[in-house]
């Protein structure tokens, strides 16, 4: 019984794996590079949380603004592949122009404030 359930878990796990990346190889280029940037984002924020883990927080406001820099930046990226989507029907009459430059003018803002918080 236990090892039947295991052989078609996994075979459940490589069939949602494999219908998923075919699903992910018809995205876009832009909105894969969209989603690299977001990982990136993520992975520096994550890289700077085991920093502070192992190394200590001194500096707490530079620790602060680091990871609030990293996590803003992924929710805005992930704003702007929303809108940048083909497939929504919510944004259909944004160009992707001025998608991008909500972005930017969303990013400015947040690094303002967190230079700000950096005293």
């Amino acid at each position: 019984m236990g090892k039947a359930s295991t052989s078609s878990t996994t075979k459940d796990a490589l069939v949602l794996f494999n219908s998923l990346r075919s699903a992910y190889s018809a995205t876009p280029t832009t909105l894969k590079i969209i989603d690299l940037y977001v990982g990136f984002a993520v992975f520096t924020a994550l890289i700077q949380v085991v920093y502070m883990a192992l190394v200590g927080s001194f500096p707490f406001n530079s620790f602060l603004s680091g990871v609030l820099s990293c996590t803003g930046t992924a929710v805005l990226a992930v704003c702007l592949r929303i809108q940048v989507n083909k497939e929504n029907k919510d944004f259909k009459d944004l160009p992707p122009e001025r998608a991008f430059a909500d972005f930017v003018l969303c990013n400015l803002v947040l690094h303002l404030v967190i230079m700000n918080f950096l005293g």
